[in-house]
């Protein structure tokens, strides 16, 4: 029953969107990391350069090294993990509206911003939130208010300077 729903909810999305455009929270339309509130943790944190934040928390190995090629990599304006920030982007998998937090937000030098994603494995799941934060992205770039932005998908600890250098030109 659930991938009937989903087959339908993707017919129905797509066809009949004459223009996607953002939706805003009508409380708090533009955040920053200005707005965020301290909190306590006891995953690992180290200390961060370039991020908005002092301090960035870290989910694995992985993603340390990813923070740490963020802080120093000259195609890098200004980073931050997405850990407390509230920027999420809704979707829809298997008929349950879900939320989907990528791990990174990018200011590249260039101006244009980057949503990184660190996934290793990949499933159905993984991928139609992608979907949705592309659309996403579409809508954002379409306003025109908020500068360029980009998606992309960090698969393993060596691809990351490739992907910063790609989307910074």
């Amino acid at each position: 029953m659930t991938k009937i729903v989903q087959h339908l909810w993707e017919a129905i999305r797509f066809e009949n969107a004459l223009a996607v455009v953002p939706v805003f929270d009508k409380e708090r339309p533009i955040r920053s990391t200005g707005d965020m509130q301290p909190w306590f943790t006891r995953r690992p944190c180290e200390p961060a350069v370039r991020s908005h934040i002092n301090l960035c928390v870290f989910d694995s190995r992985w993603e340390a090294s990813e923070a740490f090629e963020l802080d120093r990599n000259s195609n890098v304006a200004a980073w931050v993990k997405n850990d407390h920030l509230g920027f999420e982007i809704l979707y829809v998998f298997k008929g349950v509206v879900l939320k989907y937090r990528p791990d990174y937000l990018i200011r590249l030098a260039s101006g244009k911003m980057l949503v990184l994603e660190v996934k290793g494995l990949d499933s159905q799941q993984d991928r139609t939130k992608r979907e949705f934060l592309s659309e996403w992205v579409k809508a954002v770039n379409a306003h025109g208010g908020f500068g360029e932005w980009s998606c992309d998908v960090s698969r393993n600890p060596k691809d990351l300077l490739n992907i910063l250098q790609t989307h910074n030109q």
